[in-house]
């Protein structure tokens, strides 16, 4: 098998070695690529992770390129985590929304949408790659936002392509954690959106087919020590109460708006100076390392510098708390690679596995459109990925992911036509923005502020 990263030049990169070197021989897993435009990026990031692989005696090569065709061209299975623009357009992004008073958040609101804007257009130009060159393989994108930019490839008729998010999984893996118990023996019943979701169910030692099981989950949303274990802690307790399911962290944004802006208003740097700041302390100190004799040094840099990058994540919501951690019992912690990975063993062995997904509802959630892609448990097997019946949610849930996903649909298609109108349209829908003249001052900002990017809009 051949798998190919396009970004794999990312600094998230490095996480999916140990969990490949597990997968390996199940997969029959011979080459592994790694594709970047940024070939600086790619020598040191990728050069660390071929260097790891081949101490470890791995059985597949790691080769790296800038060549997208070349990647592509024979992949059974290709993963997408690209930045358009970079850590500096993030930064710009989050600078222009808190000019204009809303929050600035790569995946949430009006950072969302000049983040898709960039990235939309180019993971649909690697999936009609794909189509070409590799018209049998699955494409796995977790470039931001995710689905978002799931909803507009599939608008644009791109059918083989998943969405994923670690953050989808989230309950799943905290009580997997807190209960001591491996987490292939944890279910979960996860719905909504990206970035958007709830999990309402999570049951231990499930039957194979996935049902039956100890239901654990409302005994572990009024233990005070669970809800402290997790990002369950920057939520009010009464709206716990309110809503007894455990929330995506990103619902913050949405429960806790007017917090959440102040606290990083008051920030002297945002999320994107940060991890500018962190990758550029990162890639300096790996030129200076010997990587490639000595993959040790060069991990230790990173895992060093991932971890304060990791720690400082949403740290405006925990009041000076430390991060929750985020392992599993039995298993490191795989973020986005395990989701990924777990669906191409599944895929590729037939071995049934159930993962919280980004892909088209299709009767899954109630008051959901077929075609509008949801975040849900699926199942995944030789035969693809089936979303898994959800049915009936809560009313407020449902209102709140109707709003969204009318936003998400008028923003993926004025990306995909190049629409000044449209793109207004879209963000006065989001409920995080709902005026009319913010809403074009924000496209308009946004086209100016990358149009070396995205072009001329009409």
């Amino acid at each position: 098998m051949k798998l190919t990263i396009i970004g794999g030049g990312g600094v998230r990169t490095p996480r999916l070695i140990p969990s490949l070197l597990r997968r390996a021989e199940r997969l029959a897993l011979r080459e592994v690529c790694l594709m970047d435009i940024d070939a600086e990026k790619l020598s040191l990031i990728g050069g660390l992770c071929a260097a790891a692989a081949r101490q470890q005696k791995a059985p597949f090569t790691v080769t790296l390129t800038t060549n997208a065709e070349a990647a592509i061209s024979g992949a059974q299975h290709i993963i997408t985590s690209i930045r358009p623009a970079g850590e500096q357009g993030r930064a710009l992004d989050e600078r222009i929304a808190f000019r204009h008073g809303v929050l600035g958040q790569e995946t949430t609101g009006a950072a969302g949408f000049a983040m898709a804007m960039r990235s939309l257009p180019a993971i649909l130009e690697y999936c009609r790659m794909a189509e070409r060159l590799a018209p049998n393989a699955w494409l796995y994108n977790f470039t931001n936002p995710a689905g978002l930019v799931a909803q507009g490839l599939h608008d644009a008729g791109v059918q083989r392509v998943i969405g994923i998010c670690d953050s989808a999984n989230g309950a799943q893996h905290a009580a997997s954690r807190y209960l001591r118990v491996p987490l292939a023996q944890v279910r979960h019943e996860v719905y909504g959106l990206n970035h958007l979701s709830w999990t309402r169910s999570v049951r231990v030692q499930p039957d194979p087919d996935g049902s039956g099981g100890e239901e654990v989950l409302p005994a572990l949303l009024t233990d005070p020590q669970f809800i402290e274990s997790t990002h369950m802690q920057m939520f009010d307790a009464d709206l716990r109460a309110t809503y007894p399911t455990f929330f995506n962290e990103y619902l913050h944004y949405f429960y806790h708006r007017d917090e959440a802006l102040a606290a990083l208003l008051a920030k002297p740097e945002t999320r994107g100076e940060e991890t500018a700041r962190l990758t550029a302390e990162l890639l300096e100190r790996l030129r200076a390392a010997d990587g490639d004799t000595q993959p040790e040094q060069g991990l230790a840099i990173w895992q060093e510098v991932m971890g304060k990058r990791s720690n400082s994540y949403m740290a405006h919501a925990r009041g000076g708390k430390p991060r929750p951690r985020m392992d599993s019992v039995g298993e490191d912690d795989e973020g986005y690679a395990g989701v990924a990975l777990g669906c191409v063993e599944a895929i590729a062995t037939g071995t049934p596995h159930y993962t919280g997904l980004n892909v088209p509802n299709n009767g899954a959630i109630s008051g959901m459109a077929a075609d509008d892609v949801v975040e849900v448990i699926c199942r995944i097997d030789g035969t693809g990925i089936q979303p898994l019946p959800i049915g009936e949610v809560h009313e407020d849930h449902l209102r709140l992911m109707q709003s969204v996903k009318r936003y998400e649909r008028l923003a993926a298609q004025a990306i995909l036509e190049r629409s000044r109108m449209l793109a207004v349209e879209a963000l006065m829908m989001h409920p995080l923005i709902g005026s009319y003249p913010l809403a074009k001052k924000l496209v308009e900002a946004f086209l100016h502020a990358h149009h070396a990017l995205v072009g001329e809009w009409q």
